[in-house]
């Protein structure tokens, strides 16, 4: 296995053995929730990765102290990247679990240093940051004060709910950064959801999160992604998603047809082949120019779910806050003076 791009000591990594070597630490819990899971942890060398410029993601830095997800959706573009370390990219992606342990440390040695500007952070764009895993490591929390104390933008997609145990702390780094908030919602579906997306809460489960996290002050997005073809994208599912979307009162909603990378194309037209097999034709020829569905057809979904989204009454997604570091309290003025006229910088 190929751990030697994640360990601290790349060097010890290629020396050891598979597991139980110092730079690997291999653990299973016996509890319902982590049943048939294995958590490899390990002490990362860095963690805010730079966004390949080939990439179509609207930011350049990420950081993911996860590989490997037990969301288990069969569609995950990031099975990919499991291959990497020779781990399986279907059910092993499901169940190897990478845990990056020192990721919090590393990350606020990372914003302290005088060569970092500030730039934005997205997390859970590869796998998810709150998935099962972060319930038992609990590393976001010293993530998001790295942020905070920092004043460094950042953004969170997810599908999972524990992203409400850190609702006080997002709360305070919105006070000081631009902090935006996506959950993902491709579908209410509940007999799609329960086999295309097995390990995740329900679709109506992260919608209360959406509107706990706008009730509290928290604007929160939802990407409508993916949008699978011939079963979400009908015009009656199109409406019902997009309506439960609105009711939540997420700030704006983005449509994403599904797309088919190399480790994720197989997995999700096996699962294809067994529960709809009729289909298999199709999708072949939809794709049968690469990842990505023709653009005609992603045009035709994004026009309607922005017809939809206008229909009920969706607003755009709200502009961010400028970062605000927190001046040192001054002293009381010399009254006996004139006070010197305030200028007020910007950081951004």
């Amino acid at each position: 296995m190929r751990w030697d791009q994640l360990a601290e000591n790349p060097a010890q990594a290629r020396d050891a053995a598979l597991f139980g070597a110092d730079a690997v630490t291999t653990r299973t819990f016996d509890t319902p929730e982590f049943r048939g899971v294995t958590f490899h942890e390990i002490r990362a060398k860095s963690i805010v990765n730079r966004v390949p410029g080939a990439s179509r993601m609207p930011f350049e830095w990420t950081v993911n102290p996860y590989r490997g997800c037990t969301h288990a959706c069969v569609y995950c573009f990031a099975r990919k990247t499991h291959s990497y370390l020779d781990l399986d990219t279907g059910l092993g992606f499901d169940s190897q679990i990478v845990v990056k342990v020192n990721a919090p440390e590393l990350l606020r040695r990372h914003l302290a240093s005088p060569r970092w500007r500030g730039e934005h952070i997205a997390m859970g764009t590869n796998v998810d940051c709150y998935q099962r895993a972060e319930g038992r490591y609990g590393l976001m929390p010293g993530i998001i004060s790295a942020l905070r104390d920092h004043a460094n933008p950042f953004s969170i997609l997810t599908k999972g709910t524990l992203i409400l145990r850190d609702l006080d702390l997002l709360r305070q780094a919105s006070e000081v950064t631009e902090v935006g908030i996506s959950v993902s919602v491709g579908f209410t579906d509940h007999e799609l959801w329960r086999t295309v997306e097995p390990g995740t809460p329900a679709p109506e489960r992260r919608l209360d999160v959406v509107r706990t996290l706008t009730d509290h002050g928290i604007g929160c997005g939802v990407l409508m992604a993916p949008v699978i073809p011939f079963l979400s994208d009908s015009p009656d599912r199109l409406r019902a998603t997009v309506r439960a979307i609105a009711t939540s009162g997420a700030t704006s909603v983005t449509p994403l047809v599904l797309h088919l990378r190399p480790g994720a194309r197989e997995w999700f037209m096996a699962w294809l082949e067994r529960n709809h097999p009729h289909l298999v034709r199709r999708y072949e020829r939809l794709y049968a120019e690469g990842a990505y569905a023709p653009k005609w057809y992603q045009r035709r979904i994004t026009g309607q779910v922005h017809e939809l989204a206008q229909e009920y009454g969706m607003g755009p997604t709200r502009a961010g806050l400028p970062r605000r570091i927190p001046a040192p309290t001054p002293e009381a003025p010399d009254l006996r003076t004139p006070e010197p006229t305030a200028t007020q910088l910007t950081l951004l």
